[in-house]
């Protein structure tokens, strides 16, 4: 994810003389967030939702995902994807909604910070090892790696204001 081309508050659904979230501060919730949902879509058009870990690289979300796990096979037919992450509650946090397109990863380097990144954020939970292309978990079975660069995001800022902030990004 690049720097957002434009920021904008929706005064619908905001307080009134709400500010837009920087930028910076969404980017380093979705850094520290440990569970996301992805959404992506089945070949007959059903949606799929499921829950996941992600880690922050290089200004893209990374995820995992086993080569025959249903999202696997959804993005095999269709990239694109919508991430979401935030707090669980009405009255603080921030929620993060990012729409892009998951690309598969291959890069040696990009595997290898991946691999550091699960291991720094989630400990022995994803210890992964990188090899022909791809990562490998600790029993031995492939993990696909995506990336999602965002072209839209939108942040809804809780608590003593609302605010609900959307970024554009170029591509």
């Amino acid at each position: 994810m690049s720097r957002p081309v434009d920021a904008s508050v929706d005064p619908r659904f905001s307080t009134p003389g709400a500010r837009p979230v920087e930028w910076d501060v969404a980017a380093t919730a979705l850094a520290a967030s440990e569970i996301f949902w992805i959404s992506t879509v089945r070949a007959d058009g059903r949606p799929h939702v499921t829950p996941l870990a992600a880690v922050w690289i290089d200004d893209a979300l990374h995820f995992c995902t086993g080569p025959t796990e249903q999202k696997a096979r959804n993005l095999a037919h269709n990239p694109m994807v919508v991430m979401t992450t935030g707090a669980n509650r009405l009255d603080e946090g921030l929620d993060l909604v990012v729409e892009g397109r998951a690309d598969l990863v291959s890069d040696a380097g990009v595997l290898k910070s991946a691999s550091e990144a699960y291991r720094s954020k989630y400990g022995e939970l994803f210890d992964f090892s990188v090899g022909d292309g791809q990562l490998w978990s600790e029993d031995g079975g492939p993990a696909l790696l995506f990336a999602v660069r965002a072209t839209r995001a939108f942040g809804f800022g809780k608590g003593d204001a609302f605010s609900q902030t959307r970024w554009r990004f170029e591509g």
